[in-house]
């Protein structure tokens, strides 16, 4: 895009006691140029701003243009929020890939759900995969100049045919030679593979993960870690394809191929390299891997040791739970069946303090079609379904991780007050440990401000 068609970023926040707050900007106002240079994105907004002295230009939502001259500490942010972090838009998905969950949905929702992102710039913000096949040369000269490093890379199989069957895009057969080109540039990648049966496992996926061992060389090795994922299926996916859904065979299976391997990398690389998700484990009927087993969590956002170190949160944070309430509490915990076993120990501890009672509401997602859910699939519906006609007690604690990131709305649409007018009971949303336990007595912490001249208006 060019920068004739960047459009000036819009502010949504202002964080309280951040210059921008002491300088006056609001929410509505542009960001136009930094130091004469318009920013395409949050990277360059960072990167800009990382100088001590900044001329801004600001489009204010009054419709004026405004020169702000700043002095600050270098790297101090500046405390803006925005509506995106793509200014010039999303990098969209080119491939086809039939486990995609995009096309797993059904019609008729909102349209965040349908966009296919394939953009470098998020997986280097917020470790969102990416697949490398639609970068351009000039992406890939940003990636090197301004050493984006890590990304969070879709690999599947290294295989060049079994990739481009995977992904229905020839340009998927480059991998190997993509790896190898962050190799040369001392740059990183965490990888993923999304096991589907049939296609990219067996034999393929000892291929992939020994052909991805080969690139953790060094201090700073190209490929970090691996994540082996089972490919999520629902009943909303197109009536003809190859897909095999995983089951408990096929999970034991995995588990036993990949922990062997895990056993040749502390060997050979000194590290378990490749992980399993936690689902597997959980199709499976197996046991969790020890905490220690997953090191400092690489692959934390595939789901690999999310138990055990919310397991490990909760017993630290537990010791500041009260012995008992002032008043008596009863609450229904809405989790995916998944950790259902799993949180079995935290129920026991919170319904220890006396006054405190916790019932644990582990549902399956009926409205995808399956019959062991991940809490952050769990839709309103599934949990009406669920919920409605029991004793709820109190109000129901309801995990954020289910809720669309800015809106108390769930992935099938419904909102969080249509829920609680349906149940008719208070919902209490609770973000992770620290939520969770506030919501059954623990007490909220405070921070401070600053101040700083203000913008005129």
């Amino acid at each position: 895009m060019s920068e004739a068609a960047l459009r000036p970023a819009l502010i949504t926040g202002v964080l309280p006691g951040s210059i921008a707050a002491e300088i006056g900007f609001e929410s509505g106002d542009r960001l136009v140029a930094i130091n004469g240079q318009r920013p395409r994105d949050l990277i360059d907004y960072r990167f800009f701003c990382a100088d001590e002295v900044l001329a801004l230009e600001v489009l204010g939502k009054d419709g004026k243009t405004y020169k702000i001259e700043i002095e600050k500490d270098y790297d101090e942010d500046l405390g803006l929020e925005f509506e995106t972090a793509l200014f010039d838009g999303l990098m969209q998905c080119n491939n086809h890939c039939p486990f995609c969950f995009i096309d797993q949905q059904p019609p008729g929702k909102r349209d965040s759900l349908y966009l296919k992102d394939d953009d470098y710039r998020l997986s280097f913000l917020y470790g969102s995969y990416l697949t490398l096949t639609n970068l351009t040369p000039r992406e890939w000269e940003r990636i090197e100049q301004l050493r984006l490093s890590p990304l969070y890379v879709s690999v599947h199989a290294t295989e060049p045919a079994v990739r481009v069957q995977l992904l229905k895009n020839p340009r998927a057969a480059l991998i190997l030679e993509q790896l190898a080109w962050f190799q040369a540039r001392s740059l990183q990648i965490h990888a993923q593979v999304v096991l589907c049966p049939g296609i990219n496992d067996g034999n393929h996926l000892t291929q992939t993960l020994r052909d991805l061992a080969q690139f953790h060389q060094g201090e700073f090795p190209a490929v970090a870690s691996v994540a082996v994922v089972p490919v999520g299926l629902t009943r909303f996916r197109p009536p003809v394809d190859e897909l095999i859904p995983v089951d408990l065979a096929k999970a034991q299976e995995v588990i036993a191929q990949v922990q062997a391997l895990q056993t040749e990398f502390q060997q050979t690389l000194g590290t378990t390299f490749a992980w399993l998700a936690d689902e597997w484990f959980l199709i499976g009927r197996a046991d969790l891997p020890p905490e220690s087993h997953y090191e400092d969590y690489p692959q934390i956002g595939n789901g690999v040791g999310s138990i055990r170190l919310f397991l490990k949160e909760f017993e630290q944070a537990a010791q500041q739970l009260p012995t008992q309430l002032p008043e008596p509490r009863c609450y229904t915990w809405v989790v995916g069946n998944a950790v259902e076993y799993a949180f079995q120990p935290l129920l026991a501890r919170l319904n220890q303090v006396e006054g405190l009672t916790v019932q644990l509401a582990a549902i399956a997602s009926a409205y995808w079609g399956q019959a062991i859910s991940v809490t952050g699939l769990i839709t309103g519906q599934d949990i009406l379904t669920g919920l409605q006609g029991r004793a709820l007690g109190d109000g129901v604690l309801l995990p954020k991780v289910m809720l669309k990131h800015d809106e108390a709305k769930f992935l099938d649409d419904m909102t969080v007050a249509e829920l609680e007018e349906h149940l008719q009971v208070p919902i209490l949303i609770v973000d992770g440990v620290e939520g969770l336990l506030m919501a059954c007595g623990k007490k909220a912490k405070r921070s401070a401000g600053r101040r700083r001249s203000r913008l005129p208006r």
